[in-house]
């Protein structure tokens, strides 16, 4: 009996101790972000998925700005977007807000839902455009088609705002048609805690991290800075 005690022990005592390991390191990548002495301005991208937010409590958690997914598509609003862009601007933070772009739909028509949706306003940050494989849609136009239907996406959200687009493009999205190659617009990349390089040209903003746990947010909220 005694024997079989000492080998539980002994194999007990470094699983646990891998466990607090693995437990310190989630807890260390959901609370990191980079050093206010590299990157100055630093903000949060969210949308319904991160559930209620405590708009006030945000500027204590050396937050910036905020960006509030508006459209997706076509014909979807996300359903906070509304009361997220009062609540942004209640409590004196920088608000600008994100289409989803989807390879399923026409550009003309994505533009017409971002137009009604989100404001004209003086104070609002340029608007961003997240280019990414979206799981809904399986189609892949060519190369061509996709550049032409993102002018006329960009001419219509930039008309209506006022202001140069922000074009947020994942890797994989990136290499398969070459967007900021392509499209002179600032780049705002995104990859967890490394400084992501898959863009032709230097990204203007980066999604630092997609899983920052902060306080006033119910789920986890995605990350940014701004070039320095």
């Amino acid at each position: 009996m005694r024997r079989y005690y000492r080998r539980m022990l002994a194999f007990g005592l470094p699983v646990i101790a891998l466990s607090l390991t693995a437990a310190a390191g989630w807890q260390g990548a959901t609370s990191w972000r980079p050093s206010d002495t590299n990157y100055r301005f630093q903000g949060i991208d969210v949308g319904a998925e991160q559930g209620p937010i405590e708009w006030f409590t945000l500027r204590d958690q050396h937050v910036d700005f905020v960006y509030l997914i508006a459209t997706r598509a076509a014909t979807q609003r996300d359903p906070a977007f509304e009361a997220g862009w009062r609540g942004v601007y209640g409590a004196a933070l920088r608000r600008g807000a994100i289409h989803v772009y989807s390879l399923c739909h026409l550009a003309s028509d994505q533009g017409n839902n971002f137009n009604t949706t989100v404001p004209r306003t003086a104070d609002a940050l340029p608007p961003a455009i997240l280019l990414d494989f979206q799981p809904d849609c399986a189609a892949r136009p060519a190369r061509e088609v996709v550049l032409g239907e993102l002018e006329v996406l960009i001419a219509m959200i930039e008309g209506h705002s006022g202001k140069p687009v922000l074009l947020k493009t994942s890797a994989a999205f990136d290499r398969y048609y070459g967007v900021s190659e392509a499209i002179g617009r600032p780049i705002w990349s995104i990859g967890n805690f490394f400084p992501p390089s898959y863009a032709a040209r230097p990204w203007r903003m980066w999604q630092a991290s997609d899983m920052r746990r902060i306080e006033g947010a119910a789920q986890p909220v995605r990350w940014n800075v701004v070039a320095p």
